[in-house]
């Protein structure tokens, strides 16, 4: 069996993936910001390149890596505060990039790296500047360390969620309204659920796929790639 680390473990998506995994017999080490939703085998803050690096050295030698951490603003560019601005990049971008370096570092062995974009990284959502640009920045990320890493046998693929049913985005569809205006928005007409995401996660992570990397894979219902037919 093999032996995981899944960073932002008390993610909605992060947590169902660490189930997941669980159940088919493999080993996991999680971690959290805090553990006021799951008690973590270690706190981390991962914007700290120092602290994931250590965490990858506590987590032991890794088969996969996965990095749910993440954040949701939905505001106009002009709108935006700087802070704002730099919370959402610390959130993702930032964090993707710590565990791409942790990993370059540590997986000696080679491995299979998952990070979350989005689709708003993939087509344009109004009032979706922030994400977007912190999103489609691990897009790039994801594709120059599958090209870096390719000799040491690292793959580093990322799943880009369309608006999943989690804890972070309850205040988003908790409004019957606001939610059946979201389910429009995708082609299949429901949004997605945690289970819909981490199984994508997971056969990226696994090893009967490794000829796969560099790759985004959209588990959005067709939002960012497909235009249905008006209905009457």
């Amino acid at each position: 069996m093999a032996h995981y680390l899944i960073i932002a473990a008390s993610s909605g998506i992060g947590q169902v993936t660490s189930q997941l995994l669980r159940s088919a017999g493999h080993s996991v080490f999680t971690t959290a910001r805090d553990n006021s939703k799951i008690s973590p085998d270690a706190l981390l803050d991962a914007t700290d390149f120092d602290a994931v690096d250590n965490v990858f050295h506590l987590a032991g030698e890794l088969d996969g890596v996965v990095n749910c951490s993440g954040s949701l603003l939905l505001k106009s560019a002009q709108l935006t505060s700087k802070e704002q601005y730099q919370n959402v990049l610390d959130a993702s971008l930032t964090t993707a990039f710590a565990t791409v370096r942790a990993a370059g570092k540590h997986m000696k062995k080679g491995g299979s790296v998952v990070l979350i974009s989005s689709s708003a990284a993939l087509t344009g959502l109004a009032n979706h500047e922030a994400i977007a640009a912190a999103k489609a920045g691990i897009i790039g990320l994801t594709l120059s360390a599958a090209a870096t890493y390719a000799g040491s046998n690292i793959r580093f693929n990322a799943v880009a969620p369309g608006l999943t049913q989690t804890p972070l985005t309850s205040s988003l569809i908790g409004n019957e309204n606001s939610r059946k205006i979201s389910e429009a928005m995708h082609p299949l007409g429901r949004l997605g659920k945690p289970e819909d995401i981490a199984r994508a996660i997971v056969f990226l992570l696994d090893p009967a796929n490794d000829w796969i990397t560099g790759q985004v894979l959209a588990v959005d219902g067709g939002l960012s790639s497909v235009r249905p037919r008006m209905r009457p």
